[in-house]
């Protein structure tokens, strides 16, 4: 039985990760593609170096040549410019937009059945950036933003409380960036919701620090910004997309009446499987909870218009 075959466009920090990750868990054949001369050659050579070591299946190959990628049945796209310290994921826009509209029509016309998960930031303007010149159905073009959004509350979680990382159970929606929600009530520990398990002011503070993670990754890096947590986000997004799984993970998806929100790519719970989004089952929100998610697709929509997108 052939391998399915993963295109990684971006041969950077979070795209050689991912593809490294792909082959780790078998899931697939990855063809790393970027406009570097030597990089993702290069980079696939590594790997395939390490074969014999991991003894793991799958095979990749590095290329700067779209054709190469034909034929794929998921397309990663992390190509962009990271963050830098003092840098919001707004301030990347203009340069990152010109990069998605370049990669992504090339993609397709490769792949013109392929999923599409956009990765670049600021996530949400280039998922429906990346929606709009793709010429795909919104079920088969979303971003990652929730998923690792919600492992970094859950990762301050487990260090305020002392609680093994296996016992919680974190969830952020909305923007993938400072407009982000994470959802206390809705997070728990051994079953036991946050917000009984916590003081208000704790339960705050680790919001903020789930807001600011990334931020926080930046600032001690001093150059690029996070990749492996990254990387396991994308990595977990695929096994529930090649593998048909149905898995519902927090995924920048559009949203067409959700929530009382239209016309919007926002991170929420939504069932991945082969065919793209299968799914948008919506979470019990509170009344302040739905204003806050309200307001952060408010505030993509806002870049978005901006942007002229």
């Amino acid at each position: 039985m052939a391998r399915p075959k993963v295109t990684v466009v971006g041969a950077g920090q979070v795209g050689a990760t991912t593809a490294f990750l792909m082959l780790q868990k078998g899931l697939a054949d990855v063809v790393l593609v970027d406009v570097a001369e030597g990089l993702p050659q290069g980079k696939a050579l590594d790997m395939m170096h390490a074969r014999s070591i991991e003894h793991f299946a799958p095979v990749v190959s590095g290329t700067n040549d779209y054709a190469d990628t034909a034929g794929s049945e998921v397309v990663v796209v992390t190509a962009g410019l990271p963050r830098k310290p003092g840098m919001t994921r707004e301030d990347l826009l203009a340069a990152n937009a010109a990069i998605v509209r370049s990669v992504i029509p090339a993609a397709v016309e490769a792949s013109p059945e392929a999923i599409v998960v956009c990765v670049t930031n600021p996530l949400d303007v280039m998922t429906q950036l990346a929606w709009q010149v793709s010429g795909l159905p919104c079920a088969r073009i979303f971003g990652m933003g929730g998923v690792l959004d919600s492992a970094r509350f859950a990762f301050a979680i487990a260090e305020e409380t002392g609680a093994s990382i296996d016992t919680i159970d974190a969830l952020v929606v909305g923007a993938h960036g400072e407009a982000m929600v994470p959802l206390p009530r809705l997070s728990t520990v051994g079953g036991v919701p946050l917000t009984e398990l916590l003081p208000e002011d704790r339960v705050e503070a680790l919001v903020d620090r789930t807001v600011n993670g990334g931020a926080e990754v930046v600032a001690l890096l001093k150059t690029g910004s996070a990749f492996y947590a990254p990387a396991a986000s994308i990595a977990a997004m695929l096994e529930a997309i090649l593998g048909d799984t149905g898995a519902v993970l927090p995924s920048c998806v559009r949203l067409e009446g959700h929530y009382g929100i239209d016309d919007v790519y926002l991170s929420v719970p939504a069932a991945l499987g082969s065919v793209g989004v299968l799914d948008i089952p919506e979470l019990p929100l509170d009344a302040t909870e739905l204003a806050a998610v309200r307001d952060s697709a408010a505030s993509v929509a806002e870049a978005v218009a901006s942007a002229g997108i």
